[in-house]
């Protein structure tokens, strides 16, 4: 008698236009939520990402899983810098400026307290990528204190509401209209807006006038 040969499955790969779309979703959500808060309607994001409402809701069933995949990405991102520059070592407070910088053009200083603002801070993904992130910061920190170039009384909590406070826009402006103020802002922040300069300012002074047009 013969034995039926086991069919092989094989596991479905999402196409790549749905990887795409779900990418573009997660961009807009980021931008969207930085700008307008948690509470954007989806419809919004849809437009923004320029998909349709149920391209949404077929990826993130709700505004949880939305925002937590926003921030996870954020976060994974960004522990994969941290670790790169450990990696490759270098000046200690160098590297520091060049993770704040990096992690303003992330968004992940006003996404984070936004995240434990409004949603579920105890699901396994997002404890996972805030711990790992949170302990290679600190690392990066300890390296630079280690070398006598960061303040001694200068700690984790310090810089994550300095970078919340210098890089979430002003309610309802665009991302894109202060985007170029925030690396100057960080420089001052960074040179602890002690004279002599020891750094050139990236970009020019925000005037009234553009504030007023961002």
């Amino acid at each position: 008698m013969d034995t039926a040969t086991p069919v092989q499955r094989r596991v479905a790969r999402p196409r790549a236009d749905a990887l795409r779309n779900r990418e573009r979703i997660v961009a807009a959500a980021c931008e969207m939520f930085v700008e307008f808060g948690p509470e954007v309607p989806f419809d919004e994001i849809a437009r923004r990402a320029g998909v349709g409402n149920a391209t949404v809701y077929r990826n993130f069933p709700d505004r949880d899983a939305l925002a937590r995949e926003v921030v996870c990405a954020v976060m994974d991102r960004t522990s994969e810098w941290v670790e790169r520059a450990l990696a490759e070592g270098g000046d200690a407070f160098e590297t520091l400026s060049g993770f704040v910088h990096f992690a303003a053009d992330e968004r992940i200083g006003a996404l984070c307290p936004m995240l434990s603002e409004s949603f579920d801070q105890h699901h396994p993904d997002l404890v996972a990528a805030r711990d790992r992130v949170t302990e290679l910061i600190t690392e990066l920190m300890s390296r630079a204190r280690e070398a006598g170039q960061l303040r001694p009384d200068v700690e984790f909590g310090d810089l994550m509401i300095a970078l919340s406070q210098l890089t979430r826009p002003l309610p309802g402006t665009a991302c894109q209209g202060i985007d170029r103020f925030v690396h100057r802002h960080l420089q001052l922040f960074l040179d602890g807006m002690r004279a002599p300069a020891r750094s050139v300012l990236p970009g020019v002074a925000a005037t009234v006038e553009d504030m007023r047009r961002a």
